[in-house]
């Protein structure tokens, strides 16, 4: 039945791109089958009920939460719960206005660029400060409230952010916590995952570790998840930036004419060069 509705190649795209998340992926396949077999009921007659589909992604950063919203959009757009099956993904910053008036414009700006598809809010909680009384955050989320009621058959809103903060955002909004249906955490990677999507990061960019360059990276990785503001695969694409980068300037200084092979492999010198294996190293 997926292979028919053309959401299976999404499904199979979403496993390629993304390394690990298992929960992530058996969940996000579960919603795709629970709105699959509500068309099915629906085409024979049987009652059916538009299930409810806005969704909270809590995790770290890095964790592939923007990668696998973009994925469900395409998801609902094949069994046409959405027209456009778009994502437009914002901050606080897209729909709060810093002056009286400002607010309501912006918020319902991105409103409509975004229906018929999915708006992705990244740390939603920045839209609520209770500490500050002149703060139009509150005004934004009144208007998502009303959209969100009156449009979901042609917009899903998902909210992502740092669970503990989601969970203090959510018990201070309970409208918005009532009108989310979904909440799915997405995990850290593992030191094996991390060097799987670095591969991956790599193959894409037609470059390759050497032998001596690949245990060099793992070593890169555990030391660098110890460090303060690591940030899963979103660290990981930062560290293969500045290994090529040392690449780079190890063939340009070289003088010598250069191989295919030279400008395709990553040698370990340009890995152990990093500041993240000095003893104080805050590499971020």
């Amino acid at each position: 039945m997926l292979e028919a509705s053309g959401v299976r190649a999404v499904l199979d795209k979403l496993d390629a791109e993304l390394i690990g998340l298992a929960p992530v992926k058996g969940r996000i396949r579960d919603i795709a089958a629970l709105l699959l077999i509500d068309k099915l009921r629906a085409a024979h007659g049987l009652q059916s009920q538009p299930p409810s589909l806005h969704m909270c992604f809590t995790g770290n950063p890095g964790t592939g939460k923007t990668t696998v919203a973009l994925r469900m959009a395409e998801v609902l757009r094949q069994l046409g719960y959405v027209r456009k099956g778009h994502l437009v993904a914002v901050t606080r910053d897209d729909l709060v206005g810093q002056f009286i008036g400002h607010t309501a414009p912006k918020t319902r700006e991105i409103v409509k660029k975004a229906m018929g598809g999915v708006l992705f809010i990244d740390e939603a909680y920045y839209l609520y400060k209770p500490e500050n009384e002149r703060d139009y955050g509150q005004e934004s989320i009144e208007i998502l409230l009303q959209t969100m009621e009156n449009h979901r058959d042609d917009l899903v809103v998902i909210l992502a952010g740092y669970k503990d903060r989601m969970d203090t955002f959510f018990g201070s909004n309970p409208g918005m916590a009532s009108r989310i249906a979904h909440h799915i955490d997405f995990p850290d990677y593992s030191e094996p995952e991390l060097l799987q999507i670095a591969r991956l990061m790599l193959g894409h960019l037609n470059y390759q570790f050497d032998a001596a360059a690949e245990p060099a990276f793992t070593r890169y990785i555990g030391l660098r998840r110890q460090q303060p503001h690591f940030a899963n695969a979103r660290s990981i694409r930062n560290a293969l930036d500045r290994i090529r980068l040392r690449h780079a300037t190890r063939l340009f200084s070289s003088g010598a004419p250069l191989s295919r092979e030279q400008l395709c492999t990553l040698q370990a010198e340009d890995i152990l060069a990093s500041r993240v294996f000095g003893a104080s190293a805050q590499e971020i």
